[in-house]
């Protein structure tokens, strides 16, 4: 698909000691906990690694902050709307700051369940067949004619979930026609847009990439085990909830063909510095992308630690190379 992996992973020098890094985390929306928790996180291994870093709230005291004492550069440590939709990226352009991570546009593309999943197809990335439907017009056309057509024209059983959002908040899975009503109204508690897909069978897997200099590459693939079958809310923020296996018990074959998906989702939505693929390998081993994180949790149960983990980096010097790296931009 035009994008490798490096054969070995790339880690530059020691991360610069003299930068002056702000850490973004908080915000206003319904992953606030788990953002303050992976800010303190980040805020911690940075300082481990001799780097001086502050966290802070993106609240109407930044822009002030930010002029009175610019920093080198900004960890956004934000999930949800605040972090990801790409608006506060653009802040930071205007302000001249640089920041890790991809830019506003490709943040924007990204966030955007159904944008991005267009953008993948037309890249030929296999993703689940989907159809996104308003809530204004799930109600305006009638609820049950809709759905009937949803289960007619994508089958059953379906993947239920916000078009913008993440840490499956409002998701579910519909294994019933019956059980499709009551899985949209707890959908547009969390977003005006729901993304209907095809529900895959299959493995979930979750495969980090980074860029410490030497282009992209592909982490050790994370397999998700949850205890009720669903990567929710609950499941991936409470312990004992899940079982993770880094690297996934995948065939090496198939691990490999994962990774390269992975890398090929990255670089087809623009991505840069860091991203999270989020895929389900089906029996015969084909991995389909369900969507990417811009703006991957930090936290003890989070993902992308765990694959820098199995990959034998260090925490902080890979934020550490990757903030040095924002600076220089």
């Amino acid at each position: 698909m035009g994008v490798t992996a490096a054969e070995e992973p790339v880690v530059s020098g020691p991360a610069a000691t003299d930068l002056h890094v702000l850490v973004l985390a908080g915000g206003l929306s319904y992953e606030r906990d788990v953002s303050l928790r992976s800010g303190r996180r980040v805020l911690d291994a940075l300082r481990a690694v001799g780097m001086e870093a502050a966290l802070r709230d993106a609240d109407v005291a930044l822009l002030p902050a930010l002029a009175a004492d610019p920093p080198d550069a900004v960890v956004i440590a934000l999930h949800g709307a605040t972090g990801e939709d790409g608006s506060l990226r653009g802040v930071l352009d205007l302000c001249g700051i640089p920041y890790v991570g991809c830019d506003a546009r490709a943040s924007r593309l990204a966030w955007d369940k159904p944008s991005a999943k267009a953008v993948l197809r037309e890249a030929g990335i296999t993703t689940p067949d989907w159809v996104a439907l308003p809530h204004d017009r799930f109600s305006e056309l009638g609820a049950v004619a809709v759905l009937d057509r949803i289960v007619d024209r994508l089958g059953l059983p379906l993947m239920v979930k916000p078009a913008q959002g993440g840490s499956g908040l409002g998701a579910a899975v519909v294994r019933d026609a019956a059980s499709l009503p009551a899985a949209m109204v707890g959908c547009f508690a969390y977003d005006s847009t729901a993304l209907v897909e095809r529900h895959v069978p299959g493995v979930d897997v979750a495969v980090s990439v980074i860029d410490l200099g030497g282009g992209p590459q592909a982490l050790p693939a994370v397999e998700i085990v949850p205890r009720n079958g669903l990567y929710d809310y609950a499941a991936r923020y409470t312990a004992g909830r899940t079982t993770w296996h880094t690297p996934a018990r995948l065939r090496p074959s198939v691990a490999e063909a994962v990774s390269q998906v992975a890398l090929a989702a990255h670089s087809a939505l623009g991505l840069r510095d860091l991203s999270r693929v989020d895929l389900i390998v089906d029996s015969g081993g084909q991995p389909h992308v369900l969507e990417a994180n811009v703006s991957p949790g930090m936290t003890e149960t989070s993902l992308l630690p765990l694959a820098v983990q199995a990959a034998g980096f260090d925490f902080g010097r890979v934020i550490g190379d990757l903030v040095a790296r924002a600076a220089a931009r």
